[in-house]
Parts: structure tokens; sequence; C-alpha cells
């Protein structure tokens, strides 16, 4: 992983013990910002210790930005709290939300074993090193060359969503596999319907009254160790309760020595927004597991958002400013980069990060550069009156941004720095005009009219 240094703007992080200085609401932004944030004297925001003008000049825009420190001690919060609560437990990176190798590495390192769903985050988890037993993996639709791919590498446990996948895995299998059930718990999640997965109309897993047809099967299989049952209720979950609910409807199933409850703990987005502590979250799970499982059962549990969500976030920089009907302000990427805005409709915020101090006493429309009137980052965002040249960052964004990123009218895809005491490293290089036109080779290279 390469290793590039940004230059330093040394900022004190006592950002707590700041007044928010008049008609701004700095104050609340901290809460939405990566754990170790900061300003300098001049009101310029500094991550990780690093000035996001540094970050800016050194790496371009836009770019995505991960607080290093934050993330680690997010990932051990998890994993060491479970473990206090109840002692037989895992914890998996739900890699989808941040399928970068150099997050993948962070997970290794910091003990999580890793979520993944599909080839590609295979290969990815693979190539950041992370041994192949730790690995779990989903998906409602693997296809026979997928398991293959899978077996062949070692993957520790695969987890088996219909009995389609169950006649495939008959036709590859050579060698004793650890085998998950993801079942239906039927939770109606309280979350956007695009991020339900726990309801009895989810494409994902099998009712509960199917479930055991495949149990049998698999128990029945010489090659098949079954070990127990998935389940996973949705995403953006703000309701510790249903976590509850999903392990008490789960434990009708029956018992097991596994169950992976799933992930799907909501974060912070806005200023308004309450979201629970990683406290809580387990807290209700592990009561409802005493009350309901086994006690000498394996818990796991599988946070992804919750995990990098807001360690980190985007940086623009201000291309166009309209005040016509409304004041538009335009940076240089869009739904490209921030495709989870138009999905799911969730809200952010955005603050012009070197201006931070000024007042902020317009209200803009943050858009992008690309072809959608729907490409609108965030609505009514509270601005000092911006010019063209300002930086502007997006906090929590570390979660589904880079994942959902395409090349929507030729747009690149950013880069990915982390941050950390004082310096940065690039883990992603930006994609350029040749990675986009190499899939396209064939008729470039073909003669005219061919």
């Amino acid at each position: 992983m390469a290793t590039t240094s940004a230059p330093l703007t040394t900022a004190a992080h006592t950002r707590h013990a700041q007044p928010a200085p008049t008609g701004t609401r700095l104050g609340e932004l901290w809460d939405v910002l990566p754990e170790e944030s900061g300003s300098t004297p001049e009101g310029t925001l500094t991550l990780g210790g690093v000035s996001v003008t540094a970050l800016a000049e050194e790496y371009g825009t836009p770019l995505h930005i991960v607080d290093e420190t934050g993330l680690r001690r997010q990932i051990r919060r998890f994993i060491d709290g479970l473990r206090e609560r109840w002692p037989n437990s895992e914890v998996l990176y739900a890699s989808k939300s941040l399928p970068a190798v150099g997050m993948y590495r962070v997970a290794q390192e910091e003990g999580l074993s890793v979520d993944i769903a599909g080839g590609g985050e295979l290969q990815l988890a693979l190539a950041a090193g992370v041994d192949p037993a730790r690995l779990y993996f989903h998906g409602n639709a693997k296809t026979e060359a997928e398991l293959r791919m899978a077996l062949d590498a070692g993957v520790g446990t695969i987890i088996v969503d219909n009995e389609d996948e169950l006649d495939r895995l008959e036709r590859v299998i050579t060698r004793p596999q650890r085998l998950l059930l993801r079942v239906i718990p039927g939770v109606e999640a309280e979350t956007h319907a695009s991020q339900a997965t726990g309801g009895n109309d989810s494409k994902f897993g099998l009712p509960m009254d199917q479930a055991g047809h495949a149990i049998d099967r698999m128990r029945a299989h010489p090659l098949m160790e079954f070990e127990g049952v998935h389940l996973h209720i949705g995403s953006q979950i703000l309701n510790t309760r249903q976590f509850a609910q999903a392990v008490e409807n789960i434990s009708s199933v029956g018992t097991f020595a596994t169950y992976d409850v799933g992930g799907g703990l909501g974060v912070k987005y806005t200023y308004d927004e309450q979201a629970p502590k990683v406290e809580d979250y387990l807290d209700s799970i592990v009561q409802a597991a005493r009350a309901h499982l086994p006690a000498e059962a394996k818990i796991m549990i599988e946070p992804g958002r919750a995990i990098v969500a807001r360690a980190g976030v985007t940086l623009y920089r201000v291309v166009s400013v309209k005040r016509t009907g409304k004041v538009f302000v335009a940076v240089d990427g869009g739904l490209a980069d921030q495709m989870d805005i138009a999905l799911t409709d969730q809200r952010y915020e955005a603050i012009i990060a070197d201006r931070l101090t000024e007042p902020w006493t317009e209200e803009a429309q943050l858009v992008g550069r690309q072809c959608e009137s729907g490409d609108l980052l965030v609505d009514r965002a509270a601005f000092p009156p911006a010019r063209v040249g300002d930086l502007v960052v997006m906090p929590t964004t570390g979660a589904y941004a880079y994942t959902m990123s395409n090349n929507y009218n030729g747009a690149l895809k950013p880069a990915i720095v982390f941050v950390k005491d004082g310096a940065a490293r690039l883990v992603t290089r930006r994609e350029t005009y040749a990675d986009l036109l190499a899939t396209h080779e064939p008729a470039i290279t073909a003669p005219s009219g061919q």
C-alpha cells in the first residue's frame, strides 16, 4: 500500500471546548465529522491533523478522506464491547460499505473477520492479505463460478441463501465446508424501503417454515458442516429494539452452535438526527440473546456503515455559484460519487471547510456536475456566501459513497486517503481516463466499421 505524506497543518483538538462562532452551527458539526477533526486558527478544517487545503493540493478533488485513528477506535468499540458482554463472539466487517484494499487491511489488523458478497470483494480481501478462513461469503445469487472461487480460496464460511445454491454447492464441493443458513426473521425494519431486508417479502434468505428442509439437506451431506443461522434486518436502523426482536424471532428456528445476527446499526448524518451508541446496540442484542439463545452459542454481528461512515468525508471544490431562483453551489463531483443520496433519500450536511468560522448566512443548494436535476447533494445547506474555489466537505460519507461510485458522464472515481497523526497516505488512487478507456479497447483497436 503506497504511502504519500501530505503537508502538515497542526491543529489543537479542543473542538468541544470551543464555543461555536456566532452565526454558525460549528458546535454541532463535530458530532458528524470524524472523531479526529479540528480547525486551524484561520478556520480551516483539519482531519487527523492534516488541513483540507493541504489534502486538496496533494491529492486533488473529489477526494475521500478517512480518519484512521477514529476508524480503528470504532472497530475496537465493537470487538471489545461484544466480547465483554458475550465472550464467545465474533465481529465481521460488512465490507460492502467500503470495499477498498486499504480498509480490508485495517480490518485484518484490528481482528475483524470479513463479510464479502461476490467474487470482486473476495479478490479485494485476498489482495489485502485477509486470512481466507476469516471470510464469510454472502449473497442471494452466488454463481457456480463464484462458489468454486470461494472454495478454491479456502473461504471459511459460506452463508447459504436458498436451496438452488445448495444444488450448486453439491456439484462443486470437494472438501468439508462450514455453512450458515440465512433466515428471514420477520422484522419490518424502520428504515428506507431499499435498506430493509428482514421482512417477510425480502429477497434475502428463506422464511422460517422453509428453513428446516434446507438445514436437513446440509446436515445430511458428508462435506457440508452446518453450524447455524444468519439474519439481517436492514441498514441505517436507529431503533435498537428491532435488533432484539430479530434475535427473539430467530430463536424459534432451532438450537444451533452459531447465531449471526447481522448488522444494520444506523449512524448520525445530520445535526438533528439521533443515533444509538454502540454500547446501546450491543446491550440490546446481548440481553435478547441471554433471554432466548443457548448460553454456549456463538454470537456474531456484522457492522459496516456503523464502522466506517463517520470516519470518512468527501472533499470537493466549488466550480460555480449561481444566484438565480435559488443559490446553486456546484462542485466538481456529484451523484457519480454520492449515489446513495438518490437511492435512499438520506440527508447529509455540508460545510465550506476552508471558511469554517465565517457566519453561515446563505442557504444554498449544493449540487453536483452530473446531468440530472436529482443530482442534489444537500438541500438548503447553510454556508457563508460561497465562492468559486472554496473547499466543501460532506461529513459521514465513509460508507457506500466509494462503493457506489460510477462513471456517469465519464466521471472518474475519486482517490481514497487515510489520515493519521498529521500525515496522509494514499490507499486507492484516482481513476484515470486510461482506466476508463481500458475496457473499451476491443472497439478502439478494431478496424473502422467492425
